[in-house]
This record gives structure tokens, C-alpha cells and sequence, in this order.
């Protein structure tokens, strides 16, 4: 079930590279390396749940947002709430 909600929000990520601005593509790039990581870790940990990957992401966003602008942390988290909205 991850596997298949990991590859819909990519699928989705993937979609709006022909028209995204910078600041969109920039990220997704960065979201997707935290969705492919908890996704990763779901799979080790034999968790199955999608919503335990929405944490497992959440967490690795709030961990590491000292890597971002607080500017680049917005649109980050807003494009998260916006693919979670479309793959549900």
C-alpha cells in the first residue's frame, strides 16, 4: 500500500515538471527525497500503513528543517499538503 501512495505522490511530482516555476521544482526535488527515504524506512520497519509514511515524512521535514529558509520551508510543506490532497 506505501508503494503504491509512494509512487502516486512521485507520479504526481513528475507530472508537473513541464510546468512548475523554480520554486515548485525546487520543492519537489526536495520532497521527493524525503518521501523515497520514509517510504525506505516504512518498508524496513514492515510498516504498511500510509498514514505512518504521512508521519514518517512530517518528521524527516521537521528534523531537517534547519536546511531551508523559512521561505523554502513554507513551499516545501505546502506542496506536501498539495500532493497529499491529490493522492488521496
Amino acid at each position: 500500500m506505501i508503494q503504491d501512495y509512494e509512487e502516486q505522490i512521485l507520479d504526481l511530482i513528475d507530472a508537473m515538471v513541464e510546468t512548475a516555476s523554480d520554486d515548485e521544482l525546487f520543492a519537489s526535488g526536495y520532497l521527493r527525497g524525503h518521501i523515497s527515504l520514509a517510504a525506505a524506512d516504512c518498508e524496513q520497519d514492515g510498516i504498511d500503513d500510509i498514514e505512518a509514511l504521512k508521519v514518517f515524512v512530517d518528521g524527516s521535514l521537521k528534523n531537517n528543517a534547519n536546511e531551508l529558509s523559512p521561505a523554502d520551508q513554507v513551499l516545501v510543506a505546502n506542496l506536501w499538503s498539495s500532493l497529499q490532497a491529490k493522492a488521496s
